[in-house]
Parts: C-alpha cells; structure tokens; sequence
C-alpha cells in the first residue's frame, strides 16, 4: 500500500471518529430500577433518561388548604395507574401555591403501584414524540411533568407538544399522561390586538378569530384542568403552622411566630405556600440562638397587621 494511500485512508479514519463524536447517538435506555424519576437530558444530540438519585419526598399530607385541587388530581391519577382511562392534566394559577409540589407528592403516593415520572424541560418539548416512542413497551406507567410551562409565538417546543397531546396521527401510549404546570392558563402571551382577528355579527356579537383560537388550542387539549388560587391570611398561616410543626416546633413556638410570619410575607408581597415554607425554615433554623423580631424590638403589633 502506497504511502499516500495510507495517508488518505488515517485522515478518513480521523474524520469518521469527530463526525462519530457529534453524531446522534441511539438513546441509551437508564437503568429503571434506579430511581422512581428521570430527568430527560439530551446528549450526543439524543435525548436520554437519566435517574434522579434524590427524589424530593414529599408527601399529600404536607401539602395544606388544596383540597380540592389534592381530590382531583389524585382520583385522575389513581384512574392512570389502573389501566383505566385518564385526563393530561394542566395545573395553573397562583405561584408557590403547591402545583409542582402536588405533582411529586402524588408520585411519592402512587411509585409502589408503578407510577414513574419524567421531567422534561421545554427546550426539550420537541423530541417528546421519540420520548413517548422510548416507554410504549415499558410496563410502568409514566407521566411526562413539565413545570412552569409556557411558550412564546412560534416556538417548535409548541407544535410538538400540541401534537403529542391530541394531533398526531399515531395514537397516544396509554402508559404516558402529561402533566403541566403554568401560570398562564392558554400558555402563550395574549394580547389585546388579537381580538382584531375578529368579526361583527349582524346583532354586534363578536366572534373570536383565529388568532385567539390558536392562542387556546393548546390548554385545550388537556382534558382535565386543576386552578391554584392565592391563599387568604387564614390558609397563609395554617400552612406556616403546618410546615413549623414539620420541623419540631411546639404549640407555644408557633403561636410565637404569627406576627413575624405575617411580616415575612408582607416583606415579600405573597401569601404563598412558598413564602410560608420558606419562613418555617428560617425560623426552625434559628434554633436556640434567636435574635430579637421587629416586634420584639417595636412593642405590640400595629393595629390591624393580622388582617393585611
């Protein structure tokens, strides 16, 4: 062999081992005992599931003033996980009032019956078909969490999980449900200039145009819908109380803690189940060595802070 020709042939090599290397390699399957979660990560430009080591174990009892939001999502997932017809489900409204908490509480609830989750992010929305594809043959059951969901115009991440959801000419796997997160309730930004797409009836009655049906198509096709609304001061401080006695306050210790709790969500403008897990950790951390509260340090409270 001539040495040119040996040449040609080391740079081909060369060549196929970087081309390899950028590739899209075929999904490698994870190890399913590992985890009850996955997270889908793309790499070598596939999209693969990777376990969750530390899953987050929080439980339905943890979670206060949701009650009905808890019944709904539970019966429909109850219903998945028993072969037995079940809704995509998009939760909405207020931040920090529970909805992804819920979603993993109710997978720490169902996980000895074969209830998995993956977490998909929305950049990665777009190779959800092959995700469905990768866990048609599996015998668990899974439901793809997509948190904080919301979409600009024209994005691809859209189209995709329209298609998944009810426009696709293959049918769905009956062993994956989404679950969403969001909000916005339609998903997309709304602006008043797509009501110019409208047109007037004869009697003045206005007809949506396409615009605004494109901007609602997509909420539509989950067909259960979970609203989260803001907490009042009642259900703020019954969720304080729940997430101080989760860290070993006593009565005495909670009942300390109403007004410096109330604060701590005047300081942040929120009522949220967030804020007050988040007050409940401060406080439980301090522990022994507390430092004086501004209304320690004022007096009595000023008349009327029980009712911002």
């Amino acid at each position: 062999m001539s040495a040119a020709l040996e040449s040609l042939l080391s740079r081909a090599e060369g060549l196929l081992t970087r081309l390899e290397a950028v590739l899209p390699h075929a999904p490698t399957p994870p190890d399913w005992a590992a985890s009850t979660a996955f997270r889908a990560r793309r790499r070598h430009g596939a999209l693969c599931l990777e376990p969750v080591r530390s899953v987050s174990r929080i439980r339905l009892t943890d979670l206060q003033e949701v009650e009905p939001q808890k019944e709904k999502l539970l019966r429909n997932t109850a219903q998945f996980v028993a072969g037995r017809p079940a809704n995509n489900v998009l939760l909405t409204g207020a931040k920090g009032t529970g909805k992804s908490s819920l979603i993993k509480a109710v997978l720490n609830e169902f996980a000895d019956r074969g209830l998995r989750l993956i977490e998909v992010d929305k950049a990665d929305l777009v190779d959800l078909p092959d995700l469905v594809e990768q866990v048609a043959a599996r015998p668990e059951r899974f439901v793809v969490f997509c948190d904080d969901l919301s979409f600009d115009e024209g994005e691809a991440s859209y189209k995709a999980l329209k298609s998944v959801l009810d426009g696709s000419v293959a049918a769905a796997s009956d062993n994956v449900l989404i679950y969403a997160t969001s909000n916005r309730r339609h998903l997309l930004p709304e602006k008043m200039a797509d009501n110019l797409g409208g047109t007037h009836g004869e009697l003045g009655e206005i007809h949506p145009g396409e615009a605004v049906e494109e901007k609602i198509s997509l909420s539509e096709r989950f067909g259960l819908w979970i609203s989260f609304y803001p907490f009042s001061q009642a259900e703020y401080l019954t969720i304080v109380a729940q997430w101080l006695r989760h860290f070993g306050l006593d009565a005495p210790a909670i009942e300390a803690a109403r007004q410096d709790a109330l604060i701590w969500a005047l300081e942040r403008g929120s009522r949220s189940g967030r804020v007050a897990f988040q007050f409940a950790r401060d406080r439980a951390g301090r522990g022994s060595v507390d430092t004086p509260s501004a209304l320690e340090i004022q007096g009595d409270a000023p008349e009327g802070l029980d009712h911002v």
